[in-house]
């Protein structure tokens, strides 16, 4: 695994979240091609966020080679989905034999199209029909947060149902929850042939959904922003630090072997290892939802929302 590739395609994702708070997005050797929309991660708190049009990533190709991309943010939704969502399951119709997936990740995939407007095509039909600038060679799909899982999904969709190259994704997802059924998982592992899946092994996150019938389709790239033996603190004990897409490039840059990526300042661990354990042994001890801990949770402009 090339700890610089992963750094470089977070990166990308984080030009994605740029374009969505409509800042230019930044992606060094590559071409944005078009904007991924789809309706956004409807909540029983908010179901008419799910009505609602958003960018949700880029589709993007190598200036250098015919490397194509497609790098989908995090939403917004995560505090309200972690707080109130019933796990609910549907079938994965795209694929003969895809399980059953978490019902507010497929609706969102199954919305989700490139650019807008009358016959705006899917992104496995995109990939098979745009006229690439250059030949395409390869697919690459990275995610972070609950956009994890909606990689998760379009890496299966792509691997089983678009032509070649695009039927051979290479997938990086940071901080993804679990996406559907050991059907699902099984047909994955199937299918998809290489994933790398980036979890900080104290981010709630991935963690998610924590019910039958839901599992990770496959194993976990381990990050560790606390470890208690021996101690070691990386980043402030606070669910979003643990969280956030510039949390992970520092993580992951830390075995990179190239220069360290600085985290947020607000999550830069700071005080003596005693008052930082002291802390997040009051953290982890209090009787708080999950959803009470990311309420009070600072924001970032880097990969800042979920």
């Amino acid at each position: 695994m090339d700890w610089n590739k992963a750094i470089q395609y977070a990166q990308l994702v984080n030009a994605a979240y740029d374009d969505f708070a409509g800042k230019v997005p930044v992606t060094p050797g590559y071409d944005v091609v078009a904007t991924i929309y789809a309706n956004d991660l409807a909540t029983d708190r908010n179901p008419g966020r799910g009505k609602t049009r958003v960018k949700m990533g880029l589709i993007l190709q190598a200036e250098a080679g015919g490397d194509v991309v497609a790098a989908i943010r995090g939403t917004e939704g995560i505090k309200e989905w972690v707080q109130d969502a019933q796990f609910l399951d549907e079938p994965f119709t795209f694929v003969a034999g895809g399980g059953r997936t978490e019902d507010g990740f497929t609706d969102m995939y199954r919305s989700m199209t490139v650019e807008e407007g009358a016959g705006a095509p899917s992104v496995v039909k995109f990939l098979g029909t745009f006229a690439w600038k250059r030949v395409a060679s390869s697919l690459t799909i990275c995610g972070h947060s609950l956009e994890g899982a909606i990689a998760t999904l379009l890496a299966l969709d792509a691997a089983a149902n678009a032509p070649a190259p695009f039927n051979n994704p290479t997938v990086y997802t940071y901080a993804s929850p679990r996406t559907g059924n050991h059907d699902f998982a099984v047909k994955y592992h199937e299918t998809v042939t290489t994933t790398y899946r980036f979890v900080d092994t104290v981010d709630l996150v991935p963690k998610l959904p924590g019910i039958f019938p839901y599992r990770h389709v496959t194993d976990a790239i381990l990050l560790d922003s606390l470890t208690l033996i021996p101690p070691r603190v990386r980043l402030q004990p606070n669910p979003l630090c643990w969280h956030i897409l510039s949390s992970y490039l520092y993580l992951i840059s830390l075995y990179s072997g190239g220069a360290m990526l600085k985290p947020e300042a607000e999550c830069a661990p700071a005080g003596v290892i005693e008052d930082i354990l002291g802390k997040i042994e009051t953290e982890l001890s209090d009787q708080k939802s999950i959803a009470d801990m990311f309420t009070a949770s600072p924001r970032t402009n880097m990969g800042g929302t979920f």
